[in-house]
């Protein structure tokens, strides 16, 4: 699983506050008019809007904004015509890069991601020329129960990996696991039995940190060479600043020791 974290700690590593703030902000929003306008704008019939709803106000997007993101997304007001749209390329040292993109001008979103991949060694490919590499599943975050007292313990649920593991086996997980770099245990689904499995945990008692649909790498790229790594890097940091990419998905691999030397 190292390689479908590995972005995630490249992004912390050297991630600009004020700057991922801002463009998180459009990217909630986006993400929150797709799901009305697919789905409708109840959160309890919606999944997905709800799901974006709860990250959204996690990462400290003002409720009115939600509200209008809504609004648009279900037709209550004028809206953008956003439409999701996929992207796929090779990064410098032949490093597979999948791009989830939502956009209301393709011709802009992808003469940019053209113009990342060129300046940073790489090149934009058609569709389907990594994308197979990218697995997609549903994955659920279940923080580490901490120590709580004895009252807390008879009105709260407790529970350690192996009943987890034994409850998550009634929604038939594609696999349970302890990540150690989120300190948090994961839940893989089928894309299909995402939300199945997140509402039947929280049924349960569970309380959900995060439910996503991802991509997985089957393969991964290791980079030992530092210029290569550099641009690889650059790359991914310049798509994940666009407004119009939502999601970034890699196989690169590089020794912590040769990121931290990036810096």
């Amino acid at each position: 699983m190292s390689g479908h974290s590995k972005w995630a700690n490249i992004k912390r590593k050297k991630a600009k506050v004020d700057a991922v703030r801002g463009v998180n902000f459009a990217k909630f929003s986006r993400e929150i008019i797709i799901a009305a306008k697919i789905g409708g704008p109840d959160l309890q019939g919606n999944f997905r809007l709800r799901t974006a709803v709860e990250k959204a106000k996690a990462g400290g997007l003002p409720n009115d904004t939600i509200k209008r993101a809504i609004d648009k997304g279900s037709g209550n007001s004028q809206s953008s015509n956003f439409e999701e749209i996929t992207y796929e390329g090779y990064g410098a040292g032949g490093v597979a890069v999948f791009i989830e993109a939502a956009t209301d001008n393709r011709n802009r979103t992808a003469g940019d991601i053209r113009s990342y991949f060129t300046k940073f060694g790489g090149n934009l490919g058609e569709n389907g020329c990594v994308g197979w590499i990218f697995e997609p599943f549903g994955l659920i975050a279940i923080d580490k129960p901490k120590e709580v007292s004895k009252r807390d313990k008879e009105i709260s649920k407790q529970f350690d990996f192996d009943t987890l593991f034994e409850d998550s086996i009634a929604f038939d997980p594609v696999d349970v696991y302890q990540d150690e770099d989120e300190n948090d245990y994961r839940i893989k689904t089928t894309p299909e039995n995402l939300e199945n499995t997140a509402n039947g945990l929280e049924k349960l008692g569970y309380s959900i940190k995060s439910a996503d649909l991802t991509r997985i790498p089957s393969n991964s790229c290791q980079i030992t060479d530092s210029a290569i790594a550099k641009k690889i890097v650059l790359l991914l940091e310049k798509l994940d600043e666009h407004d119009d990419i939502q999601n970034v998905y890699s196989n690169f691999e590089a020794d912590d020791e040769l990121l931290d030397s990036l810096d």
